[in-house]
C-alpha cells in the first residue's frame, strides 16, 4: 500500500469513530447505559491510535483533501461531550434543574474550548481541562455520587477548561509518558470492563477506573508545581 493511501485510510479510521459516536446514540435514547459506554470506549480507542498513525503517514502531506483535525475535533465533540452530556441529564444523576445547568455548562464551555487555539501548551498538553466529559460521567456512573457532588464536580472542571492548569496528554506528553501511558491504557481497559459489568458495585474494575482516572486528572497540575524537578 503506498503512503498516499496509507494516510487516506487513516482519515478512514478517524471517521469511524462518528458511527461509533451514533451507535453510542441509539443506545443511550434506550436507557442502555453500559452499552453506550461500551461504544465510547470503542470511540476512545480509535482516537487513540489515530493521532499517531497520522504522524506517521504525514497526512497533511499526503492526504490533504481533508482535514484531520477538524475530522478529530468534530468527532471527539460528539464523544466527548455531546453524548456523555445527554447520559447525565437523561441517566437522573443530576435531577430536575441540576440536570439542565449541567448539560448547558458542559456543552456550552467545550464549545468555546474546542475552538481555543491555545489550548494546547508548549510540552503538548493541555492547559485547562481538556472537555474529557466521556472520562468523567462514566466514573459518575460507576461511583454514583451525591446530586450536588456530581454538580459541583462538572461545575469546577468547566472553569477549569480556562485556567492556566495543566493535564497532560497520555501519548503526546513526554514526561511521565512511561507512566502516563499504561495508565490511559488501564483506564480504557477499566472503563470498558466497568461498562461490560454494567457497574455493579462489587467489581474491581470501578477502583481500577478511580485510581487511574486521578492520575490522569492530576498529573499535570503535579508536574506544574515540581516545575523541572520532577
Amino acid at each position: 500500500m503506498n503512503i498516499r493511501l496509507q494516510a487516506l485510510a487513516v482519515h478512514w479510521f478517524t471517521a469511524t469513530g462518528a458511527v461509533f459516536a451514533m451507535l453510542a446514540m441509539l443506545a443511550a435514547t434506550e436507557a442502555k447505559w453500559d452499552v453506550m459506554f461500551l461504544w465510547l470506549v470503542v470511540a476512545f480507542i480509535v482516537d487513540g491510535f489515530d493521532g499517531p498513525m497520522a504522524r506517521k503517514t504525514d497526512v497533511k502531506t499526503n492526504a490533504p483533501r481533508f482535514d484531520g483535525v477538524l475530522l478529530d475535533l468534530i468527532i471527539d465533540y460528539l464523544t466527548y461531550v455531546f453524548i456523555p452530556a445527554y447520559a447525565l441529564f437523561a441517566s437522573g444523576l443530576l435531577p430536575g434543574w441540576t440536570g439542565w445547568i449541567a448539560i448547558i455548562i458542559i456543552t456550552f464551555a467545550s464549545a468555546l474550548y474546542f475552538a481555543d487555539t491555545g489550548m494546547k501548551t508548549k510540552d503538548n498538553s493541555f492547559s485547562g481541562f481538556p472537555g474529557c466529559w466521556n472520562m468523567l460521567v462514566i466514573v459518575l456512573f460507576a461511583t454514583e455520587p451525591n446530586f450536588w457532588i456530581t454538580l459541583a464536580i462538572v461545575t469546577a472542571l468547566a472553569v477549569a477548561m480556562f485556567l492556566p492548569i495543566k493535564f497532560i496528554h497520555p501519548v503526546r506528553t513526554e514526561r511521565w509518558r512511561a507512566v502516563s501511558l499504561p495508565v490511559a491504557l488501564a483506564w480504557t481497559g477499566f472503563a470498558g470492563w466497568a461498562a461490560w459489568v454494567d457497574f455493579h458495585p462489587e467489581s474491581w474494575a470501578l477502583w481500577g477506573l478511580v485510581v487511574t482516572s486521578v492520575y490522569l486528572a492530576l498529573a499535570g497540575a503535579v508536574q506544574q508545581v515540581l516545575g523541572d524537578r520532577g
